[in-house]
């Protein structure tokens, strides 16, 4: 990472880390949003999920919870989180690899994954990180498999619009609150994109986005 791509930690700034489970149960109501997210991804016995950006392991520890038989793997850039996460799944007796890496330079061979999961992490990146993302996703997935993207999208009521006037300034949100995230995911080879779903949220919209490598 160079000194002008800074890293993001998940609340943007590292001394607010242990604030993150408790702000996204109680204040984002996280679970409503990623058990659709984990139920529309329709994972069969054995096959590989990547958690993308996976913080603390609550959605990879709810991944391999409805599917026992899949073999999954989180994935995040920040240590501090990632110690949160492997001690979160021993606590549970739940057995979860957590791997250090970028989103946009993933330390997996092509093809390795059937399905990719990511929450509330691509706002974090620059739009030319974000590319590079979708495009290290496009290749390590498995032909015919999918990506799904729980991330903020362009508003859809009048309220998140007037949210998002305030919240476009912060971080790299602007690209998503735009609606452009679909535009790069066609820009990185993707197919059959689609919007599953949208959530209120006091931040403003969140959607559920699906994109499928052609087979």
């Amino acid at each position: 990472m160079s000194k002008t791509d800074p890293y993001i930690p998940a609340l943007g700034l590292d001394l607010l880390t242990p604030l993150y489970d408790p702000v996204l149960h109680w204040v984002f109501q996280e679970m409503r949003f990623k058990q659709r997210l984990v139920n529309q991804a329709n994972i069969q016995p054995g096959q590989r999920v990547l958690d993308l950006g996976c913080g603390t392991g609550t959605l990879t520890l709810l991944i391999k919870q409805v599917y026992p038989d899949a073999d999954v793997i989180g994935l995040d850039g920040d240590l501090t989180v990632l110690t949160l996460a492997r001690a979160k799944a021993e606590k549970v007796g739940v057995p979860l690899a957590f791997n250090a890496g970028m989103a946009f330079q993933l330390p997996y061979p092509d093809q390795a994954f059937d399905r990719v999961l990511t929450s509330l992490m691509l706002h974090h990146l620059t739009t030319d990180n974000k590319l590079r993302t979708l495009h290290e996703v496009y290749r390590v997935l498995q032909p015919g498999g999918a990506l799904y993207v729980l991330d903020f999208g362009k508003p859809h009521t009048t309220l998140a619009y007037l949210i998002s006037l305030i919240v476009r300034n912060f971080e790299q949100v602007a690209d998503n609150i735009q609606g452009l995230l679909p535009i790069m995911l066609g820009r990185a080879g993707f197919i059959s994109i689609a919007e599953i779903a949208h959530f209120m949220t006091v931040a403003g919209t969140l959607t559920l986005y699906k994109a499928q490598k052609p087979g």
